[in-house]
């Protein structure tokens, strides 16, 4: 039943690779802090202090991901660079959180023809996960998060996901919790060495993932239908 639904999936879409579409990679440039929040009524702007060669040939408009959302730079003052954000992205993601200080990961938008080291990554994000465990040897890290109900389907072992903007493979899976595993060069490049058991973490299902989950789905569903 499952083979024959799989004969109507779509081709996967490459839109997201013409230039004029957001992409990312889900390889970390870097951390940046936050230097400054302005709160308004259901909004927020807040700025963060980029290395110098991150901030090379950034225009206002560009887009910019932040633990693997995507905002949009305001402001360009310097290495200071500013971001709106709305409510909603302050209630979806963990950008809510933030405080003065804080660390996020940061990555610039893909260009086309550039090398994609991780997997494709639109920079919207699904919903949070929350760490529940954190086991670190001397080579190695494993964190476990436990995720919401709904959206365990599209999690299982070997498949990629989005952590803060990290293109990770999945460990181990069980029920609504999974693992990573981290090599001491993600430890050092991005902010998730910071991470305990509490912490709300962004995550970006895979858009092939989520494409073929739903797909099967809905033609399942139609043929029992029938």
């Amino acid at each position: 039943m499952l083979s024959e639904a799989i004969e109507f999936l779509p081709l996967p879409s490459h839109k997201n690779l013409d230039t004029e579409n957001k992409m990312f990679t889900g390889i970390v440039q870097g951390t940046a802090n936050i230097v400054r929040i302005i709160e308004k009524e259901n909004f927020r702007t807040h700025v963060i202090k980029l290395e110098e060669d991150l901030v090379s040939d950034l225009k206002t408009g560009a887009s910019i991901a932040h633990n693997g959302c995507c905002l949009t730079v305001t402001e360009i003052n310097g290495q200071e660079i500013s971001f709106d954000l709305m409510q909603e992205t302050l209630q979806v993601t963990n950008l809510g959180d933030l405080k003065l200080g804080s660390s996020v990961n940061i990555e610039r938008a893909a260009c086309f023809g550039d090398e994609i080291g991780g997997h494709q990554m639109s920079g919207h994000i699904l919903f949070t996960a929350q760490v529940t465990d954190v086991i670190k040897t001397d080579n190695n890290c494993q964190i476990w998060f436990e995720i919401p109900q709904q959206f365990k389907k599209y999690v299982f072992s070997k498949g990629y996901i989005g952590i803060d903007g990290i293109s990770l493979t999945i460990g181990d899976v069980k029920e609504t919790k999974f693992n990573v595993n981290l090599i001491p060069e993600t430890l050092q490049r991005t902010n998730i060495a910071t991470r305990e058991p509490g912490d709300r973490i962004n995550i970006e299902i895979d858009p092939q993932t989520q494409a073929i989950v739903e797909t099967v789905e809905r033609v399942l569903a139609s043929r029992i239908a029938e």
